[in-house]
């Protein structure tokens, strides 16, 4: 391939890239230009990037109408709680599977990717029979635990995946050299799936914090209600919506998100960048 070639490749791939960045990206931009608009541009005929008039407006008038602290404080204690018990769970499990492969654990692997193609549907009456049986509904604990089996199998998967990354020579050069088993996997192995265990507790996080058919159906007192079900308090009949106060509610649930991810993606870079050092 001549040089002109990969030239032209390497251009066409960063103007491809480009368009998809400018197609994630315009949503959210539109977001934010929406929550500080005043309200006569909002219904203006020529909408504008750039509000002309900026203001917080928005912001005050979603606190004063719906309980936007509460329900973030709903949803944060949902979303860590199930993350990290995901996480806790998940990696035992993915070390076992990772390591001892039999047919028990193939088929394991192979279960936990034909689950995530079951609808919501299909398991919401099961799982709301099971926690009125067990009294969890409408209960923050009860949501929790669903938010655990959902995001457990592909954070299984996940962490399947970075435990096979971590060579097996490792483990057995510290036997080796005399150290134990539980010392080989705190001194060795979690170390190098600290990244893994990260990104997977963020995965984790933000499926829970996004998420809204099961807190919508499990939750009815308004108290426990997490934010995603109280941005759906903007929306009037017919669809009709407060649209300026909506924008700004739903521009500060995903701020977690982003600043969570912006925090701990320089450790999840630097570790995984460490785990690839062979020595």
């Amino acid at each position: 391939m001549s040089t002109r070639t990969r030239t032209a490749a390497r251009a066409g791939q960063y103007l491809a890239l480009l368009c998809y960045l400018v197609f994630l990206a315009f949503p959210f931009v539109w977001l934010i230009s929406t929550a500080f608009k005043p309200a006569p541009e909002l219904g203006s005929l020529h909408p504008t990037w750039i509000p002309e008039h900026p203001t917080l407006d928005n912001f005050r008038a979603a606190f004063d109408e719906q309980p936007l602290l509460r329900a973030a404080a709903n949803s944060l204690i949902a979303a860590l709680s199930a993350g990290v018990i995901a996480v806790v769970i998940a990696t035992p499990m993915a070390y076992v599977m990772a390591r001892h492969r039999s047919r028990l654990s193939t088929a394991a692997t192979g279960w936990v990717v034909v689950s995530q193609a079951f609808p919501f549907v299909l398991l919401i009456i099961p799982l709301f029979l099971v926690l009125k049986h067990l009294h969890l509904i409408n209960t923050l604990w009860g949501l929790i635990m669903v938010y655990v089996v959902w995001s457990l199998p592909f954070a299984l998967w996940m962490l399947v995946g970075y435990v096979r990354a971590v060579p097996p020579e490792l483990e057995e050069a510290a036997a080796v050299d005399g150290a134990s088993r539980l010392r080989t996997l705190v001194s060795v192995t979690a170390p190098l799936l600290a990244p893994g265990i990260v990104a997977t507790a963020l995965f984790a996080f933000i499926t829970a914090w996004n998420e809204f058919f099961f807190a919508l159906v499990l939750l009815k007192t308004p108290e426990k209600q997490t934010l995603p079900v109280v941005l759906t308090h903007f929306l009037g009949a017919e669809g009709a919506s407060d649209l300026g106060p909506l924008a700004a509610a739903a521009f500060l649930a995903t701020l977690p998100s982003l600043v969570l991810f912006a925090v701990i993606q320089r450790r999840i870079t630097g570790g995984m960048l460490a785990g690839a050092v062979k020595s």
